[in-house]
């Protein structure tokens, strides 16, 4: 998760919040693996985005899971590019290209 933050940062984007569900998990009572989430961003990407089609905001900004399976911590996140499939964003195909060059680059970054 370090690593990913880091990775964040050192490309300008602003981490926007952390759910650690693992702790909220522990809060109830029950048990599960470290399992975060980050929602991070730009909101110069962002914003053409929702402008284009204001229901894409339910899915911004963009984020990644980090979990823990035995030794291995894993990164996940969906492809932005799956997006067009849902919203209008014909106009966008640029910027979504973009996104999910940056999400690679993270998880490659992170994972070191």
């Amino acid at each position: 998760m370090r690593s990913l933050l880091e990775a964040i940062e050192r490309s300008g984007l602003t981490v926007f919040a952390r759910i650690d569900h693992a702790a909220a998990a522990r809060e109830v009572g029950l048990e599960l693996a470290e399992e975060e989430v980050v929602l991070f961003g730009s909101p110069r990407a962002g914003t053409p985005l929702m402008q284009s089609d204001r229901r894409v905001g339910i899915e911004l900004p963009l984020r990644m899971l980090v979990w823990r399976e035995g030794e291995e911590v894993l990164l996940g996140h969906h492809d932005p590019r799956d997006l067009s499939g849902s919203y209008d964003l014909a106009e966008q195909r640029a910027s979504l290209e973009q996104m999910a060059r940056l999400l690679d680059e993270l998880a490659a970054e992170a994972a070191g």
